[in-house]
C-alpha cells in the first residue's frame, strides 16, 4: 500500500456490458430512458435474452460510477485507492485485474466472497443517451467492512459515489467514510450520480452529505431535483447549503463550477457524441486530478470538460491509458 493517496474512493463494482439499441428496443423492453434502474437477476436475464442478437456489438468493461472516476484520475497520475465488493467469480477476477492494471489499490480481501459480481447493462441509443439496468449482486452488500482505515487516513480526498444511497449497508459505509475523513481534516467529495437517486433517495443523500461536503459533483437535472429549484442559477445558489464547492455539468452547455468564493462558467468542447456513459465520471476524475496538482477550479473545470468531451466520442465509459497522457500533454503542455 502507498503511504499517500490523492483519492480514496468508494462505490459499486459493476462489470458493464454496453449494447447499441434503438428507442423502439427500450420501449419493447419497458426500460426507462436516460436513468439507472436497479433490477434483480431474472429481470436482467430477460433483458439479455431480448438483446441476444445485439450482443455482437457489445463491449465489456469494469465500471461503476465511482470506479470510473477513480480509474480516470489514476490514469492521469493520481495515486488512488478504491473500496468496493466483488465475488469470487470470473467477473470479479476480471474486475480486480482491470482496476489493478489502472494502478488503483484496493482492500486485500476483495474477491474472496461467494456470490455474483454486480453487472450493468448499458443500453446506448442513437442520440448517445445511456439507459442502465443494474443488478448489484454482491455489491449490494458493500459495507463498513470494505473500508480501509490506513488508506483513508493517507488520502487528500475521499470520493463517495451517490449510488450507494440505495443500499442500507452502502449508505452506512459512505457515512462512516465521510465522518472518518472529517475527523482527519481530509477533504470530502460526493457525486449525486443519477436523477433517479435524487428523486427516490434524497433523504439518504442528505445523510451521506451530513453537515456539508467540501466538493459536490452533479449534473443540471440532479442539481435542480436535489434543491427543488427550476433553474441552474437557483440550484447553484441553493447547493451552497450542502457543500463548500461544486461542479455542475450541463452537457452541451458546458459546466458551472464554484470554488467557495467565485463561480466559473466552463465552455463545452464542440464534439459529436455517440455515448454519454461515463461522461460525468470522467469529468469528476479529471477535475480531481487537476485539483491534486494544485490547479484552481477554473483550470480544473476546463480540463475536466476537455476530458469528458473525449470520452463521449467513443463507446465505453473510459479512455485508453495513452489517451489520458495525450490529454494532459495537450492541455498542460
Amino acid at each position: 500500500m502507498n503511504d499517500h493517496y490523492h483519492i480514496y474512493g468508494i462505490g459499486a463494482a459493476l462489470v458493464d456490458t454496453e449494447i447499441e439499441v434503438s428507442d423502439a428496443d427500450l420501449k419493447a423492453m419497458a426500460v426507462a430512458k436516460g436513468v439507472m434502474t436497479l433490477v434483480d437477476e431474472p429481470r436482467q436475464s430477460e433483458l439479455i435474452d431480448y438483446l441476444s442478437d445485439h450482443l455482437v456489438h457489445s463491449n465489456r468493461a469494469s465500471g461503476g460510477s465511482g470506479a470510473n472516476t477513480v480509474i480516470a484520475a489514476s490514469y492521469f497520475g493520481c495515486r488512488s485507492f478504491y473500496s468496493c465488493r466483488v465475488a469470487n467469480d470470473e467477473n470479479g477476477e476480471f474486475y480486480l485485474n482491470d482496476i489493478k492494471a489502472a494502478g488503483v489499490d484496493y482492500p486485500e480481501h476483495l474477491g474472496s466472497d461467494e456470490g455474483i459480481t454486480g453487472k450493468c447493462l448499458v443500453m446506448i441509443t442513437p442520440d448517445a443517451e445511456r439507459s442502465m439496468n443494474t443488478f448489484l449482486g454482491i455489491s449490494a452488500g458493500l459495507s463498513v467492512n470494505e473500508l480501509h482505515t490506513p488508506a483513508i487516513d493517507a488520502a487528500d480526498y475521499v470520493y463517495i459515489e451517490g449510488y450507494l444511497v440505495s443500499s442500507d449497508t452502502g449508505r452506512a459505509a459512505a457515512i462512516e467514510l465521510r465522518e472518518r475523513a472529517e475527523k482527519r481534516n481530509t477533504l470530502t467529495s460526493l457525486s449525486l450520480s443519477d436523477p433517479a437517486m435524487v428523486q427516490f433517495f434524497r433523504d439518504g443523500l442528505l445523510e451521506m452529505i451530513g453537515k456539508g461536503v467540501d466538493l459536490l459533483f452533479c449534473n443540471r437535472e440532479e442539481a435542480m431535483g436535489f434543491t427543488g429549484t427550476n433553474t441552474l442559477e437557483e440550484a447553484a445558489q441553493s447547493l451552497q447549503d450542502y457543500c463548500r464547492s461544486f461542479a455542475i455539468t450541463c452537457g452541451a452547455d458546458g459546466a458551472l463550477v464554484f470554488d467557495g468564493r467565485h463561480s466559473y462558467h466552463i465552455d463545452a468542447q464542440p464534439v459529436k457524441a455517440v455515448d454519454t456513459n461515463g461522461a460525468g465520471d470522467m469529468f469528476a476524475g479529471a477535475f480531481l486530478y487537476a485539483l491534486s496538482q494544485g490547479h484552481g477550479y477554473d483550470v480544473a473545470g476546463r480540463f475536466a470538460s476537455l476530458a469528458a468531451s473525449k470520452v463521449v466520442t467513443q463507446y465505453g465509459p473510459r479512455l485508453r491509458p495513452e489517451q489520458h497522457q495525450e490529454l494532459k500533454q495537450a492541455f498542460f503542455g
